[in-house]
């Protein structure tokens, strides 16, 4: 049993998405937040009112949850789902950071800032250039990349080249930067070589306790949307700009004549649009579309199928981590996943051997695979332990937070067990 005491080091987490935003880095961040209060370290979040899916107002602006101080300042949440409305609200909630942050109370002794919104980590530079702040970063998507890589931007834009610039001067000074995968780790040495020693790959997880596995049978999701008596394919989370709709949209066409094969799709973005519009024109007549759902439903969400879908766009991968792949393994479901090649999550299944992948456009071969897993429940039962037991195995916040720990120079701070501090006595 840990030995609990007032440290010194106090983490300010700066985050504009946190639950019960849908958002999956708020969800990630508030794990990760508890699993440092859980360690005895004194642990606060400054973060905005919800507004990720649609906007919810029974919300407190401080509150104590899960053993971490949390304080929501206001936003604006106008036509949200409109880019030029997004970057305005996430204007607004940097400025409200970076006036609130000057109380040293709030921001504590180390920062750690997001990559949500963009230039956010220009608050830890600020405040490191003024006081000699510390801080550090957890990089989710590498932006600009994504978007230069979508063909939003050109390469040579002028916003490009200001947020690189702005990129190397805030990871410059940042004590340590977390990205979620090796890739990413790699694209940002070979773009800033002088920062390979500082940056941290920790990938994501999920909470094997929270989500755990539950025969459709059991499961009154399942049941709520008559999902018990046909196999289902789900994908449930952010369909959006980096994500194949194209190829799950052709494989759900392809099977749209199959009434035991249903189609389900949880969440919003660009890509659920295009689903939406082709069950209004009668293309998919075996699909169902559902919005996002509170949290405390997604245990029973993510097992209410028979096979997940995770999907990534072929030039990409190097540049976003898909997090809703380690939900679905602790739901001990298989995983289909649509992504190029040298993906690495390619050996993530390979490793768990608990799906298959398919390359971007070869829906056909998916819908060969589904109605193939279909026909073989004892497969697809053998494919979800396998899931299961690689979440447990490497994939849970208890294999997360030593890392942590380590990326964020925390090590020296942490409480010492009961056998470290007897030691300790009986060295003196």
């Amino acid at each position: 049993m840990a030995v609990k005491k007032q440290l010194k080091t106090s983490i300010s987490i700066i985050t504009q998405f946190y639950p019960p935003d849908y958002a999956a880095t708020g969800q990630f961040v508030y794990d990760l937040a508890g699993a440092l209060a859980q360690e005895g370290f004194d642990v606060s979040v400054f973060t905005g009112m919800p507004g990720y899916a649609f906007r919810q107002t029974d919300v407190k602006h401080e509150e104590r949850d899960n053993g971490v101080l949390v304080r929501r300042t206001g936003s604006i949440h106008l036509m949200s789902k409109r880019i030029r409305n997004k970057v305005f609200s996430s204007v607004l909630f940097i400025i409200r950071c970076v006036i609130k942050l000057l109380r040293k109370d709030i921001r504590g002794s180390h920062l750690v800032l997001t990559s949500a919104p963009p230039f956010l980590g220009l608050i830890g530079w600020l405040y490191n250039k003024i006081f000699g702040h510390s801080y550090s970063c957890i990089i989710y998507d590498i932006y600009p990349e994504v978007a230069v890589r979508l063909k939003v931007v050109p390469p040579d834009h002028l916003i490009v080249r200001f947020w690189e610039f702005v990129n190397h001067k805030v990871w410059h000074r940042a004590e340590s930067l977390i990205v979620l995968s090796e890739p990413m780790q790699q694209l940002l040495i070979q773009k800033h070589r002088d920062l390979a020693d500082k940056i941290h790959v920790i990938h994501s997880w999920a909470d094997p306790k929270f989500i755990s596995p539950i025969a459709k049978s059991d499961n009154w999701f399942a049941k709520q949307y008559d999902l018990t008596d046909c196999f289902v394919v789900l994908y449930s989370g952010n369909l959006g700009r980096c994500h194949d709709n194209k190829t799950i949209l052709e494989c759900a066409q392809l099977l749209s004549y199959r009434s035991d094969i249903k189609f389900v799709f949880i969440g919003n973005g660009v890509g659920s649009q295009v689903i939406k519009q082709a069950i209004a024109m009668g293309e998919l007549t075996n699909t169902l579309q559902l919005p996002y759902q509170d949290r405390e439903v997604l245990p029973f969400s993510l097992t209410a199928c028979d096979l997940s879908l995770v999907s990534i766009l072929p030039n990409v991968g190097d540049t976003i981590a898909p997090s809703k792949i380690y939900g679905i393994l602790a739901a001990a479901r298989p995983v289909a996943v649509i992504c190029p090649e040298n993906n690495y999550l390619r050996e993530l299944v390979a490793e768990g051997d608990c799906g298959a992948c398919f390359d971007n456009g070869h829906a056909q071969e998916l819908a060969d695979y589904i109605c193939w897993l279909a026909a073989n429940p004892h497969i697809q039962s053998t494919l979800g332990r396998n899931a299961r037991r690689l979440l447990e195995r490497r994939y849970t916040i208890d294999r997360a937070i030593p890392k942590y720990i380590t990326a964020l120079g925390l090590s020296e701070q942490s409480p010492l067990s009961v056998e470290q501090t007897q030691q300790s006595f009986h060295n003196i």
